[in-house]
């Protein structure tokens, strides 16, 4: 929640309303700080790297237990924060993180083993799904940044920062880790920006109308064009070309101002030479009721190392769709927008 006084509330949505302070009630606080931000994925006073996942899927049973649904759709995110922090690594790299990945994946394999234990004892059927497959990607594309020095993205000076003006662009990009959405407000400039993108290193391959039809993304709030960086890439949302003027809200975690994903807000800045401190300081103006920014995220897009969105090279890092009931995955490989049909198959 974001009162009028400029705070901001940590809290769960739930409908009917009512859900939010039973669950509240029995399951204490959601561990917000360990589900996004620096913090995710990492040992909190709030708990244990896997909080966020742990509280998540004891929601899903309370909810189980209480309202029996259809059905129940659960996320859980912890296998998303070191793997974009460190990257999937091959070889002789992984030794010098297996110590980070092996209890991600042990804590995970945990949770989700007790909720199939749990389902199962129910008779409710089980599909484990992964939206994507994070794939080492280490090189950051400023998308903006290129469409600035073409002269398409427009800024405008506010307290002395800069404000992404997306109205009076020509053409501005919304980052989605290795997937851009391009929106032209002046549709005399597709060609050129189109050329532009299939010119830029690091960019995979660009889909126009013909191409969003044929993958079946051809929605209207999609963009006008839409870039697929290569696997060794992403975007990123920058817009500025000076760090002196990014805007007060990139050195802080806020999923709404920014136009696009920012998974640098995994990072604390490693220029604040006493975190800690600056944080304990931030928190303690906080509580005094001072305005303050939490201004500790860095803004080098070149720490991420993990990233997805495009299709893999190999079909070993594709995402992955399990059921028991095997007949209904009719192949082995199936396009992603086939994954409402097989959920439809086996509610029906």
């Amino acid at each position: 929640m974001y009162p009028a006084d400029g705070r901001k509330v940590f809290d769960i949505h739930t409908w009917p309303h009512s859900l939010r302070t039973e669950i509240k009630k029995d399951l204490g606080e959601f561990p917000f700080a360990t589900f996004w931000g620096p913090a995710a994925g990492r040992q909190t006073p709030q708990g244990p790297p896997e909080a966020a996942s742990r509280w998540i899927a004891e929601s899903a049973k309370w909810v189980e237990e209480k309202y029996h649904p259809t059905l129940n759709l659960i996320y859980l995110p912890h296998l998303d924060y070191n793997l974009q922090r460190f990257g999937p690594f091959a070889g002789e790299e992984s030794r010098n993180i297996n110590s980070i990945i092996q209890p991600d994946l042990k804590a995970i394999d945990t949770i989700v083993g007790d909720l199939i234990d749990f389902f199962s004892k129910r008779a409710v059927q089980v599909i484990l799904l992964s939206e994507y497959g994070i794939t080492r990607s280490s090189e950051p594309i400023h998308i903006n940044r290129i469409f600035r020095s073409a002269g398409w993205v427009t800024v405008k000076d506010e307290l002395g920062l800069e404000l992404l003006d997306c109205g009076a662009s020509k053409a501005f990009a919304v980052a989605d880790h290795q997937v851009a959405h391009i929106y032209l407000n002046d549709p005399g400039v597709e060609k050129i920006v189109r050329d532009l993108l299939e010119r830029q290193e690091g960019i995979g391959r660009v889909l126009g109308k013909t191409e969003k039809v044929a993958e079946g993304i051809d929605h209207p709030r999609a963009g006008d064009l839409i870039a697929v960086a290569s696997e060794n890439a992403w975007f990123t949302y920058y817009y500025w070309e000076d760090d002196k003027v990014a805007p007060d809200f990139a050195r802080t975690v806020d999923i709404h101002r920014k136009p696009g994903y920012d998974p640098v807000e995994l990072f604390v800045d490693p220029a604040i030479s006493l975190p800690t401190a600056k944080i304990a300081w931030r928190l303690l103006q906080k509580k005094l009721g001072f305005r303050m920014l939490m201004d500790v995220i860095s803004l080098d897009a070149t720490l991420v190392k993990g990233s997805h969105g495009c299709r893999p090279k190999s079909p070993a890092d594709y995402p992955v769709l399990i059921s028991q009931q095997s007949e209904l995955l009719k192949n082995p490989l199936i396009e992603a927008t086939d994954v409402y049909h097989v959920l439809k198959r086996h509610l029906l």
